[in-house]
């Protein structure tokens, strides 16, 4: 799952972090939103709320906060990505 989001990090599609992510899903401009498996439980629930109208695929990846900023090439913890249209 994780060659997803390094495959999308090359296309400069990705945006990181909650307040982020919601505001382009509530914009429309969310295709996928990605979240890490330890992601903050209120976070999830508010995403998968504003996710669920406009039926845009969430999925929850294996790796921890702390892998998914590695992963990422970050120099800090990522909860959650969301992928641009």
């Amino acid at each position: 799952m994780t060659k997803q989001v390094k495959k999308n990090l090359k296309t400069g599609k990705l945006v990181f972090g909650k307040n982020k992510t919601l505001k382009m899903i509530r914009s429309g401009k969310a295709a996928k939103v990605f979240l890490a498996s330890n992601c903050d439980k209120q976070a999830m629930e508010n995403i998968k709320h504003y996710c669920s109208f406009d039926n845009i695929p969430i999925e929850i990846l294996d790796v921890p906060n702390s892998e998914l900023g590695v992963v990422c090439k970050k120099q800090f913890s990522i909860s959650v990505l969301c992928l641009l249209k």
